[in-house]
This record gives C-alpha cells, structure tokens and sequence, in this order.
C-alpha cells in the first residue's frame, strides 16, 4: 500500500516550503519515503513502485548504491578471481573512461531501461560499434554482480542490445595457399631451428600466439601426432589455464610436423617448464618477440609481411573447412566456445564449400541423372 500527503514547513530563512510524499513499505515490509515537488511525480513514482514492490524489483535509494560504487566492487571480483590482467585492464578502461563519466553518480535503484538505452545510444556515437558493445556488456556485468549481492532487485540493462550491422562485420583474413607455401618454404629454409614447427603448429593446428608461447613438451603426443592444449602464457609471460573451459582440446598433427617437431626437440635447450618456444632467458617468449624476431623475418623472406600469428590460425581454419571438416569439430579445434563464434568468423566460408558442392550435384545430374 501506498499513501501520498502534502507537508508543508518553514525552511531555515524562514520561508514556507512544501513536497509531496510518498509513504509505502517495500518488499520487506520496511517502511519508506520519498518526496517530490509535484503532485503529478509523486503519483506517477507511487503507481510504478506499488507495481515494482508486488514483483519483488523494487530497490529503496536510501539504500542503493552508485553505479560507481557497484563497477569498483565489480572490478574487485574480477582481481579477486584472477582474471587475466588484460582483462581486468579492459574492464578498468570501460569504467574509467565510459561507464564512469556516462552514468557513474547515479543509483542502481533510479537506473530504468529507457535510461540504458539512452546511455548505449551515447555509446554507439561516441565508440565503434564492437568497443561499444563490449562496454555495454560491461555496464550489465556490473550491475549482475550488485544483484548477486542483493544491492539491486533487477537488472535493467538485460535486454539492451547493440546490433552489429552486417555490412560491418569483417571476414577472417585468409591468407593464400601461395603465401602460405612461401612462409613455409623460407621457415624450412631458416637458420632458426625452432621456426617450422612453430610455423607448421600455428597453420596446421590453428594454435594460438599464447598457446605457442606456453606450450611444453609434455603437450605434445609425437607417436599419436597430436597437441593437447591445456595452458598458455599470458602477457607476462606466466603459465596458466587456457583462455577459456573449451580451449582445452586435442588437435590431430601431420606428419611433417611431427618431424619438424622432433629434429627441434634434439636442439631445442632444456628448461625448468619444459616449454618447446623458449626465450634466450629460457623463459615464455614474449608475444613480441616471436612475432619480431622469430616470425617477421619469415614473412620477409616469403613477401608475406602483412601476416600475423592470428592470421595463420585463420588459415588452419580455413584448411579445415576446405576439407569438409564438420563445423562443430572445426569449433573444437579452434578452442571456440560456441559454434555461434566459429560461424561469425568463417561461415563466408562454409557458404562457399557448400555452393561449391551444389555446382558439383548440378552438374551430375545433367551428366548422369
């Protein structure tokens, strides 16, 4: 129940003041107020928040905290559960310079779904479309985390989206079967015994820069010419987990790497991790320097200086779909979480397989019936 009454009183300089408050009791049968200078507020907040009360989604202001408050809280879960720090860095970023100055001093209870979305139309104009997404993603994550701790009844940022245009949405690059060969043939060429299996490991198994730099011996099956990848090395070069739950996965080798792999292992110096990618310190080799000083000098040799460690991943991918790999067994190779990334990422390319197949059908059934 709800009850609205005008007050009236003499303020400190002696000159009559008057609001309309709202008297009700919330979900805990707590008694609570609230005043407004108009009648027309007053009862317009009074019907909302009778209706918020029987639903249980009602948060008292007197209580709530500040978006603020809730993103330091939020960003202290993520440091309490060691999240990569690149991540709890993005995260500090969109609080920082976004999240912050857009809606930092107001309460999680005055928070509407109008008001996100109007916040996430500032951030469509103001970011690109993929930063502005992330950010949003954030702003909900935050308030999730202060609805765990029951600071927040409701999360109103839930359904607000923001939608990638599909003329936005950028193909993998694909590198060609002629760049490719080439960086394989100046790999195999190379003074540096470690760069065909590097280069065969990253085309061949779609492996990750942080998985190459974190990858031991102990990982790799050369009887059964398989990688298992079950840790990294992050930015700063310590060995943990994979990036996610399905990184962890099994990925079949063929044969010329299994044998790049062995002739480097017999040259390869010995370290305390056991790690196949050392560093002269016989440390993770940093991202940079693997790129630098072991892959760059490949891609010069080949005239392929446009390509990256990420750009060869894509070319496993792209190898595997040309071979009528199953979609859902592509998704595993590549560590994936869901098919739904593997599609966004190359489904330009399962589309091609597949018209290539329905020109093949086409042309028996002309041929043979």
């Amino acid at each position: 129940m709800t009850a609205i009454r005008k007050r009236s009183w003499i303020n400190p300089r002696g000159e009559p003041q008057q609001a309309w408050q709202v008297d009700y009791r919330d979900s805990a049968g707590k008694r609570r107020s609230k005043q407004f200078s108009r009648k027309k507020d007053a009862e317009a907040w009074s019907t909302q928040t009778a209706w918020q009360v029987t639903q249980g989604t009602h948060t008292p202001d007197s209580i709530s905290i500040t978006v603020k408050k809730a993103a330091e809280q939020w960003l202290e879960r993520a440091r309490r559960e060691e999240l990569e720090p690149t991540t709890i860095a993005a995260y500090d970023q969109h609080v920082r310079l976004h999240i912050g100055p857009l809606c930092g001093t107001v309460k999680l209870s005055q928070l509407t779904a109008p008001m996100v979305e109007g916040y996430r139309d500032k951030l469509v104009d103001k970011l690109s479309r993929p930063m502005a997404v992330r950010v949003l993603r954030s702003l909900t994550s935050i308030i999730t985390e202060a609805q765990r701790r029951g600071q927040v009844a409701q999360n109103v940022a839930l359904a607000v989206r923001v939608k990638r245009m599909k003329r936005q949405k950028v193909k993998a690059p694909i590198p060609s079967k002629e760049s490719l060969k080439a960086v394989l043939a100046a790999a195999n060429a190379s003074a540096d015994k470690q760069a065909p299996p590097l280069v065969m490991l990253a085309i061949f198994a779609g492996l990750r820069a942080s998985e190459l730099r974190g990858l031991s011996w102990r990982q790799l099956d050369l009887k059964q010419s398989a990688v298992t990848v079950d840790q990294r090395a992050d930015a700063k070069g310590i060995i943990g987990p994979p990036k996610s739950a399905a990184s962890r996965r099994t990925v079949p080798l063929p044969s010329s790497t299994i044998k790049a792999l062995k002739v480097w292992k017999l040259a390869c110096p010995v370290t305390e991790l056991g790690l196949v990618f050392p560093s002269l310190a016989k440390k993770p080799m940093s991202h940079r320097y693997m790129s630098i000083n072991v892959l760059g000098p490949l891609l010069k040799e080949a005239k392929a200086t446009g390509l990256t460690l990420h750009d060869l991943r894509h070319a496993a991918a792209s190898l595997w779909i040309e071979q009528r790999v199953d979609p859902k067994r592509v998704q595993t190779w590549l560590g994936h979480h869901s098919i739904q990334v593997t599609f966004d990422t190359y489904g330009h390319l399962f589309e091609a397989v597949e018209r290539e197949n329905s020109v093949a059908a086409a042309i028996e059934k002309e041929l043979i019936g």
